[in-house]
């Protein structure tokens, strides 16, 4: 095919397009991780600290039903199921408008809840 026929040819007609599940796992996580509900945790093994993390996820499923298991820490005090059913709906609609997948489930395990930095006390 000539390269003027070639970008004359419908997109679609061009080739395959493949996102990696490790990208949509990536996506889903950074949705979570920017949702002003979910929080950071302090990551220790056996009283080690080893920097913080957020949320994980797990993508199984065909493109046009994705299932997320999603573990997140939210903010205390926080309405919990408010805040999941926003959770949920923002990471469908972010793999939707990013990758083009959909979203069948989104499992959300709570996995704690941090509460907001107090201010330091004077004594």
């Amino acid at each position: 095919m000539s390269t003027e026929a070639a970008e004359r040819a419908d997109p679609a007609d061009r080739g395959r397009l493949h996102i990696s599940r490790s990208v949509l796992r990536k996506i889903a996580e950074h949705t979570a991780d920017q949702d002003p509900g979910c929080a950071r945790t302090r990551r220790r093994i056996a009283g080690v600290g080893l920097g913080e993390h957020g949320a994980s996820a797990q993508v199984s499923g065909p493109d046009d039903a994705l299932r997320i298991r999603l573990d997140v820490a939210l903010r205390y005090p926080a309405p919990v199921r408010e805040a999941v059913a926003e959770l949920r709906t923002r990471i469908g609609e972010e793999l939707t408008r990013l990758a083009d997948c959909q979203v069948r489930t989104v499992d959300v395990t709570v996995s704690g809840l941090i509460a907001a930095d107090a201010p330091p006390r004077v004594e």
